[in-house]
């Protein structure tokens, strides 16, 4: 009722109370790119690295790194960055968010393991070869190759996922779980590289 009366005496005084259509609306996220749009670019991302478009910025040898993450940006843009990384066993991106970037990933072997903070807890999920994940703005989490991965496909075989940020990654935060059971954040960094130091 209240809104009725809102309109007819704004109409009444010249005022619309409904915005002209001409007018944009501002999103109120960071970017027009919605996660569903970022996990197609993930999974096109990794159509395209198995199609052999990418094979140019595969290391040279063809030996995936086997001490440390390796990573190689994909796609960039004002809008987006599509990233491709090498896991290597027990190596996390330990816990993080992506400050003002949404994310998504899409595997494309092996499997990754991803501990998520709920509110109240860490929750694991493995996601295999072919599984995506989306990740909003305030996600929580720590993420390293599964240890299944690791005994079926062996320590040299890569385990390869394609990531998009957008917009793309400026700054990340890190995060400890604290004795009482809730998450303190430790430390922002600036960069510019996905899921934390390669």
């Amino acid at each position: 009722m209240r809104s009725s009366v809102l309109s007819l005496s704004s109409a009444r005084d010249g005022y619309s109370a409904t915005p002209p259509l001409d007018r944009a609306v501002a999103s109120a996220l960071p970017t027009r790119l919605r996660p569903a749009d970022l996990l197609r670019l993930t999974d096109e991302g990794a159509e395209d690295v198995l199609a052999g478009r990418y094979d140019h910025l595969l290391p040279a040898d063809g030996l995936w790194p086997t001490e440390e993450r390796w990573a190689t940006r994909l796609i960039a843009d004002d809008e987006v960055d599509v990233w491709l990384i090498s896991w290597t066993p027990g190596k996390s991106t330990e816990l993080h968010d992506h400050a003002g970037s949404l994310g998504a990933l899409t595997v494309l072997s092996g499997a990754l393991s991803e501990f998520r903070w709920n509110g109240t807890e860490l929750r694991r999920r493995t996601l295999a070869a072919g599984d995506q994940a989306s990740f909003p703005i305030g996600w929580v989490h720590d993420v390293v190759r599964a240890p299944a991965a690791v005994e079926s496909v062996g320590p040299l075989d890569p385990t390869l996922s394609v990531h998009a940020y957008s917009p793309p990654l400026s700054a990340m935060s890190y995060y400890e779980v604290t004795g009482h059971g809730t998450l303190r954040r430790t430390k922002t960094v600036l960069t510019d590289q996905p899921e934390g130091d390669l």
